[in-house]
């Protein structure tokens, strides 16, 4: 087996850096073990998880093609489990991934055990508590509608503690560290601990109505700002730099190779972690956005393809002379590809941040073959490599098959490019039909079944990719299991380092490193002085991590504040928001926006575009980010017939033939919870910047509730002489769904799309 001990800093490639003056070490050496239990628990929480989320998966992607799939019970239809996939995936698998990984590398990079076997065991079960917690939550409706932050306030509290828990432990391995520099992966640990740590908290700030139920502190687009700051970002801190910072370890080890650039190293540590934070306003070019913020995520989303292709450069490159090696082990081919992926995804990212790009891939299925082939791409292939690493030197022998691992390899590979290529011709063919004009300047298309039908066959194949993918896996499971069936975990591994002596000549160091002539490798030899002192690394990072945030939002917040507000616009009424709280909890927000941008074909289609004002009072914000129904941000003007709309949530293809939205049937039969309105009310009213629901309103809440039902029930009954004879309908979530839906665009009169 090969020598664990890292790669050294002075080792890497890098002909032109000077080191600084090293003093010979006469410490004694010192015995101890490393912690590889952990680890074993990390990874296998990974493969459960691989398979739970991927399966999932693949139940959404046949319910877009096979609408049955949903099985007409509220805890399956698609709107649940869709955010129950992307939260398996990212937070269960990558999550674990990530965890095992740095469980593993950092000891071996610090020449330490961890700081506390205590604080590991609680981050390993906290976190599967709360990955527990996400699985019996989601599917019960039980959401805040966020991308990638959807869990409720006590489940968001769960995360900050057991994050903690981890930030502590990680620091406290460093600080007793027997290695004095920090090596790169160390600098991406470091990043991805504050960077998340600050994405969560501000996301996560709200006022909580019950255990369940809490609203965002923001409203509208000061709301989506924050939103995509964090999403964008939970990308870049949770799905990017820990899984840099496992590459710049793991695959050296692999390879027996050094990193093929130090100074590169440098470059694409600190520009990605100062840029990518600004990046996240790409999200919503053309929408009620201020435009300078979306300018400014425009610029920074291009200036990021640098360190990102920097980053990548930097891996492949690792690899000049190793490439026999690549042939024969499949842990180097899944770190290939996974680098690969990487480089395609960040290219790919770049370009459809820019506008004209941006504006016909938004809200398509493009969008969703960009997530998937960095998911499953970079983050999954890297995952792979770790378990194919890692398990042979927990347990002391070799792979039970390389044949099987690289069948998995091919099989998942072929899944990938069949999800992708699929979903690339998807959004294509969406982005074209939508903006498609005719001879006479109108739409081509109006009816939105047309385009779904024009996609469904691709919807089919996206299910075949990942079938092939969750495949994969399957035989990853069973290649592990093979491989340690009988055999005995090395729980406390053996491990010898000299102490580190005091560092206390810093003025002599950084004298050393000044006097140096030549300006690039005074730059490198000041470098390595910060990687000596990790206090002065995590401040620098946190103040390139500050930055961004701090320089994005406050000024939306303040200009949200002094904005004029639109007269017109009035808070929901109570039923009204007793409905939206339904949508949300149906996960509408994942099939349809809210969210009518500044380009012609939306307005001919919905009518007028979606202003700033309109949203003051909207927490959580309902722009949406995936459109497989038409967006609904005028839906009270396009149809205010409140039969039209029970018969369409009761049964979608007796009214729209060829949709592929899920019935809701319980919304028929299920009562609307008045009792909780109040409380409700109240928790809005008591916002920073409040919504105005004063107290006698408050106090007759369930009255004006009761009320309006009660009218909306009698428009059914003579809309649709079926429900003549419902004496209880007013009672129904139906009911309140709809008074929402007829709300929707109404505040600004009637005005009318085109294209209707």
């Amino acid at each position: 087996m090969m020598n664990p001990t890292p790669l050294r800093n002075h080792r890497m490639h890098d002909p032109q850096a000077l080191p600084l003056p090293l003093k010979i070490d006469h410490s004694p050496v010192q015995h101890f073990a490393y912690d590889n239990r952990t680890v074993r628990d990390f990874l296998w929480a990974t493969l459960l998880f691989g398979v739970v989320g991927m399966a999932v998966g693949v139940l959404a992607a046949l319910q877009l093609a096979w609408p049955a799939a949903n099985f007409n019970l509220p805890w399956t239809s698609y709107g649940r489990i869709r955010p129950l996939h992307t939260n398996a995936v990212i937070f269960a698998f990558a999550g674990n991934a990530i965890f095992a990984g740095i469980y593993w590398s950092l000891q071996r990079l610090c020449k330490a055990r961890m700081y506390s076997d205590w604080l590991s065991r609680f981050h390993f079960w906290g976190w599967q508590a709360i990955i527990v917690a996400a699985a019996i939550t989601l599917p019960l409706g039980i959401t805040t509608s966020k991308e990638y932050a959807e869990l409720e306030w006590p489940i968001d509290i769960a995360i900050a503690v057991v994050w903690i828990a981890f930030a502590i432990n990680v620091f406290g391995t460093i600080a007793r560290r027997r290695e004095r520099h920090l090596y790169v992966a160390i600098w991406f640990y470091i990043a991805t601990i504050v960077g998340i740590a600050m994405l969560h908290i501000v996301n996560s700030l709200a006022v909580p109505v019950s255990w369940t139920k809490s609203y965002p502190v923001f409203a509208g687009v000061q709301d989506a700002l924050v939103q995509w700051w964090y999403g964008h970002n939970a990308v870049a801190f949770f799905l990017t730099t820990p899984f840099l910072g496992l590459m710049y370890y793991f695959l050296p080890k692999a390879a027996e190779r050094p990193v093929y650039s130090y100074r590169l190293s440098i470059i694409h540590f600190w520009s990605l972690i100062f840029l990518y934070i600004w990046a996240g306003p790409h999200h919503l070019l053309h929408s009620a956005l201020p435009e300078w913020a979306q300018t400014v995520g425009v610029a920074f989303s291009v200036m990021l393809i640098a360190p990102s292709w920097g980053g990548m450069i930097n891996g492949l490159l690792t690899l000049r002379g190793a490439f026999d090696k690549v042939r024969t082990s499949p842990v180097l081919k899944f770190l290939v590809l996974a680098i690969t992926a990487y480089g395609m995804a960040t290219f790919e990212g770049t370009m459809l941040s820019l506008r004209s790009i941006n504006a016909m891939s938004h809200n398509t299925d493009w969008t969703v073959g960009h997530v998937h082939s960095g998911a499953l791409g970079w983050n999954g292939f890297l995952a792979f490599a770790l378990v194919y690493w890692m398990v042979p030197r927990l347990y002391r022998r070799s792979l039970w098959s390389t044949a099987l691992a690289n069948a998995h390899f091919w099989i998942a590979t072929v899944g990938i490019l069949v999800y992708v290529v699929s979903m690339w011709m998807a959004g294509i063919t969406e982005g074209s039909m939508w903006f498609a004009f005719n001879d006479q300047g109108r739409l081509q298309y109006r009816d939105w079944i047309e385009m779904i039908r024009a996609v469904q066959p691709f919807y089919w194949v996206r299910l075949a990719g990942g079938v092939l993918y969750l495949g994969g896996i399957v035989l990853c499971c069973v290649n592990v299991a093979m491989t340690v069936r009988g055999a005995t975990l090395l729980a406390d591994e053996p491990a010898e380092a000299p102490a580190l002596a005091p560092d206390t000549d810093h003025e002599d160091q950084i004298a050393t490193a000044l006097a140096i002539p030549d300006r690039r490798q005074r730059g490198t030899a000041l470098h390595r002085l910060v990687e000596r002192w990790p206090t002065l690394l995590t401040i620098l990072a946190t103040i390139a991590l500050l930055i961004g945030g701090a320089l994005e939002i406050i000024p939306n917040l303040i200009q949200g504040a002094l904005s004029p507000r639109i007269a017109s616009v009035q808070p929901y009424t109570p039923l009204e928001l007793a409905g939206r709280d339904i949508y949300i909890r149906e996960g509408c927000v994942g099939c349809h926006t809210q969210m009518i941008r500044t380009l012609r074909a939306e307005t001919e289609r919905y009518g007028e575009y979606t202003r700033p004002g309109e949203g003051i009072y909207d927490r959580p914000f309902l722009w949406g980010s995936k459109r497989t129904g038409p967006d609904l941000a005028r839906e009270g003007v396009i149809r205010p017939m409140a039969a039209w709309h029970y018969q369409h949530m009761a049964d979608p293809r007796a009214v729209a033939p060829g949709s592929v939205m899920p019935a809701y049937p319980w919304l028929l039969t299920d009562d609307t919870d008045f009792a909780s309105l109040p409380d409700r009310m109240r928790a809005l009213a008591g916002m920073p910047i409040y919504t105005p629901y004063p107290p006698p309103r408050i106090a007759g809440a369930v009255q004006e509730a009761k009320s309006q039902a009660e009218a909306i029930a009698g428009q059914l009954r003579s809309q649709d002489l079926r429900l003549a004879g419902e004496t209880k309908l007013a009672d129904k979530e139906i009911v309140a769904l709809i008074a929402y839906l007829q709300r929707l665009g109404t505040d600004l009169g009637k005005p009318t799309p085109a294209g209707k």
